[in-house]
């Protein structure tokens, strides 16, 4: 059987629209603060109404919060979010691609026995398949960008 995924990527576009036409000035979540144009899809977002929630990384002690804005019901191939972490570093395998972006602290990633920090303003990019560890030893703030979307579904 044939996929027609511009078909589908078509009802997929018509049905976020519609929704995001019931609710003008709020997706994503109900406290997250949006503008957006119906018809299009364009949004922003205020990162500062985002409030990342607890993420367990699988390593008790660790303080890492993250919060997922844009979503498949967003956007059919790319993931955005907004994470937190304090004084926490834990290992993780990207199974999809990532972009971070930093918007207070520093966030380090080691990979391969190598320490590769950014600071405020500064950008990361994280190719798929990459073991790493995220770091902070005192407090960051970042946003990811990931493709897919989904990537918390990747294996």
């Amino acid at each position: 059987m044939q996929i027609d995924k511009a078909l589908i990527e078509k009802i997929v576009r018509e049905v976020v629209v519609a929704t995001l036409a019931e609710s003008p000035g709020q997706t994503c979540g109900a406290a997250i603060q949006t503008e957006k144009e119906p018809l299009s899809g364009v949004t922003a977002v205020k990162v500062g109404s985002v409030q990342p929630e607890p993420f367990d990384t699988g390593k008790a002690g660790d303080k890492v919060f993250l919060k997922d804005v844009f979503t498949l019901a967003e956007s059919p191939r790319l993931g955005c979010g907004v994470m937190e972490m304090d004084g926490s570093t834990f290992a993780w395998t990207l199974n999809y691609d990532e972009i971070d972006i930093v918007l207070e602290g520093s966030l380090s990633i080691v990979v391969n026995g190598k320490t590769i920090t950014a600071n405020k303003g500064e950008l990361v990019l994280i190719p798929k398949n990459t073991p790493i560890e995220f770091s902070v030893p005192d407090y960051a703030k970042f946003i990811y960008v990931t493709y897919p979307a989904n990537w918390e579904e990747q294996q």
